[in-house]
């Protein structure tokens, strides 16, 4: 039966918001066409009614998955937020950032975290579309960190989000062997990335739930 173009444009978005979420969960390798068509109620050939291949696919799901960290970060950095303090604003991010909650629900976070080592290997289309969306997130991040010289904020864009996302690989990959560590490595990273630069780092806070804590 035919649908109509809404209907089409639905199926679409329906399929690839299935497909960020699972890629995150298990990896670019980790899902198929059939699970991904299914989380989206559509049947197995529906998918290639939208998508040339299913590397087009992975790539543009890829990129939607990046709106899970601009989200966050634009109301952060919203107008809502003008008299904040930056080192708040710093804080409340890695706090969520670098929670158990981020770090034991993958499908529904960071892709930088999540996919990171996936997209290194599925080559320069794949790794095009990634850039786009680190470039993206630290466009966003940027405008949540204090100071005025622009070089010197991007700078420490880096340094933070790289630091966090590294954090929050290892912790994953540790959690299930050894939780201890787990939560050492965010308990670690939190105190490290809020500690004032002219006093030493404080206790960290507990893993605060990533939703609660970054959508604010």
């Amino acid at each position: 039966m035919k649908v109509s173009k809404a209907q089409a444009a639905e199926n679409r978005e329906g399929i690839v918001d299935a497909a960020a979420r699972l890629y995150r969960q298990k990896g670019l390798d980790g899902v198929g066409v059939a699970e991904i068509t299914r989380d989206a109620g559509l049947t197995h050939g529906g998918l290639y009614r939208h998508f040339e291949s299913k590397d087009a696919l992975a790539r543009e799901a890829c990129l939607r998955a990046f709106d899970w960290t601009i989200t966050p970060l634009d109301r952060l950095g919203g107008p809502e937020h003008a008299n904040a303090a930056s080192t708040d604003r710093l804080h409340r991010l890695v706090q969520g950032y670098l929670s158990a909650d981020h770090r034991d629900h993958p499908g529904e976070g960071c892709p930088a975290a999540a996919l990171a080592a996936d997209a290194a290997r599925a080559g320069p289309e794949m790794s095009e579309v990634f850039a786009q969306g680190v470039e993206r997130n630290i466009a966003r991040f940027m405008e949540v960190l204090p100071g005025d010289d622009a070089v010197t904020r991007r700078t420490q864009t880096i340094v933070t989000l790289s630091s966090m996302v590294g954090a929050l690989v290892l912790a994953r990959a540790t959690a299930a062997g050894n939780p201890r560590l787990s939560e050492e490595i965010l308990a670690t990273l939190r105190r490290h990335l809020t500690a004032p630069s002219d006093a030493p780092a404080s206790a960290a806070d507990g893993g605060s739930g990533m939703r609660q804590s970054t959508e604010v």
